[in-house]
């Protein structure tokens, strides 16, 4: 027997939570159904004893009002500011990031400060005088920051992050990661002290759910079950098509199948696992493109230390290859009830794939190796570590080579030609999206289905680039 909605939300992230309630509060008869035990996806706060993390640091920033009203009203007075306050570890020396002149020249000294200006200048009388074509990230950084800065710092930690070469990772992930953000813009700021938050990349301060950032999905879900359902620990496992329309989701807990009908369905899946379940299966090219269509796993290493604070920022980089991990953040500085007196956390981000040995790698030696690295760091003292909690979190973020848009339309055509299916979020849409923009994208998607007329992606795209720049 199969269980009736008006809508079916797979996937229980930000984005199908903000569906989902959109929804339910204009009366819909709505299901979410979610694989993990808890909800959010990426943005989940851990509690383990009486410390609480998140699975690396998810700040709030945004330009949408309609977002920042939709956060006010389930959060309300949970949220507090945080002041923003970054450091890049590189050459055995912490920078300010963003950059501060003073601090970046006496770091680098002059010589090779000197080499980075004038690379810098070198490409823009380049871009003056001749177009040239940007298809990776390393020729978009090259062309915006200089040959210099990007070994010195993009190559590396880039590499180290997606574990494939600068070559042939798309421009995409890069400009719009730090759209809006160059050099001279950085440069001038540390210089002439401009204040005004234009780049959303140079951003001082953040809000932040004082109990961490799993407060919003808790709080989204628990406003969904006051009319509708939201499944954890199930699966979808096919997806039933005819006549150009979706009739039935089979899904599976560890006790049996399920069956859900609807008039509309809304995924945030990974769109190649969304292609992958679809039945009778899709035409030979649109899977071979979806195959393409890769993501990019992380390991989330948390020490606790039996320490007051163990350092001053939101976050530290660390781009380097002779250092495993790529960032970390202290809970306790965005917000003192993330850990008991006394006490706090690290939380260290290593970027890995399913079947790299440091996936494979068991909990203990993992919380070992990050341990030994954090106290020659001089973060604490090794009688200091009370102990750790290791999270492997799949496909975390779109994996963006050189050639994934072709991919991506292929699949997208596909998709769309599926008259009451709506795909979101970051894995859903294969965008690269902060939360604000997962939030949309699942807000936009409900009101599809409530009688808007507007094209999804154009709506998005556009609110993207603006959010962006």
């Amino acid at each position: 027997m199969s269980r009736a909605y008006d809508v079916l939300i797979l996937g229980g992230g930000l984005a199908g939570l903000s569906c989902g309630l959109k929804l339910s509060g204009y009366g819909k008869n709505i299901a979410v159904i979610e694989k993990e035990k808890g909800v959010g996806g990426l943005a989940r706060t851990i509690e383990e004893g009486e410390f609480r993390f998140d699975l690396g640091g998810h700040r709030f920033f945004t330009k949408n009002i309609e977002i920042q009203n939709f956060l006010e009203e389930i959060l309300g007075d949970q949220f507090i500011e945080v002041g923003r306050s970054s450091k890049i570890f590189m050459m055995g020396k912490y920078f300010d990031y963003p950059l501060r002149a003073t601090n970046a020249f006496l770091g680098m000294g002059p010589e090779k400060s000197f080499k980075i200006i004038l690379d810098y200048a070198v490409e823009n009388i380049k871009k003056r005088l001749s177009k040239t074509d940007i298809v990776s990230l390393e020729d978009w950084v090259v062309q915006n920051f200089g040959r210099s800065l990007f070994e010195i710092y993009f190559k590396d930690y880039s590499e180290k992050v997606w574990g494939i070469d600068c070559s042939d990772i798309s421009k995409d992930w890069v400009s719009q990661r730090i759209n809006g953000l160059s050099l001279g813009k950085a440069m001038k700021k540390a210089f002439l002290g401009n204040n005004k938050n234009d780049c959303a990349t140079l951003i001082k301060k953040f809000r932040y759910p004082r109990e961490g950032i799993g407060v919003l999905s808790r709080e989204m879900k628990r406003k969904i079950e006051e009319k509708g359902r939201v499944f954890t620990e199930l699966k979808a496992e096919r997806i039933s098509i005819r006549n150009n329309r979706v009739v039935e989701v089979k899904a599976r807990n560890c006790k049996s199948d399920l069956y859900f009908e609807a008039e509309n369905f809304i995924s945030s899946l990974p769109v190649n696992l969304l292609v992958n379940i679809i039945k009778p299966r899709a035409p030979s090219e649109v899977l071979r493109a979806a195959d393409k269509l890769k993501f990019r796993d992380t390991v989330i290493v948390t020490v606790f230390i039996n320490k007051h604070k163990a350092t001053e920022e939101s976050w530290i980089y660390f781009p380097e290859k002779d250092i495993p991990f790529g960032r970390l953040h202290e809970p306790k500085n965005w917000s003192s009830v993330m850990a008991p007196k006394g006490k706090t956390s690290l939380v260290v981000e290593y970027f890995s794939s399913r079947g790299e040995k440091l996936w494979q790698n068991d909990d203990e030696k993992l919380i070992k190796m990050t341990a030994e690295k954090l106290v020659e760091l001089g973060y604490f003292e090794k009688h200091e570590l009370l102990g750790g909690k290791v999270i492997r979190v799949r496909d975390a973020y779109p994996l963006f080579k050189v050639g994934y848009k072709e991919e991506l339309g292929i699949v997208r055509n596909y998709l769309e030609n599926i008259e009451n299916l709506i795909t979101i979020g970051r894995s859903g849409r294969f965008e690269y999206y902060n939360m604000d923009h997962a939030l949309e994208s699942g807000i936009k998607a409900a009101e599809i289905v409530l009688g808007k007329n507007y094209n999804l992606n154009k709506v998005l795209d556009n609110n993207y680039l603006e959010e962006m720049t």
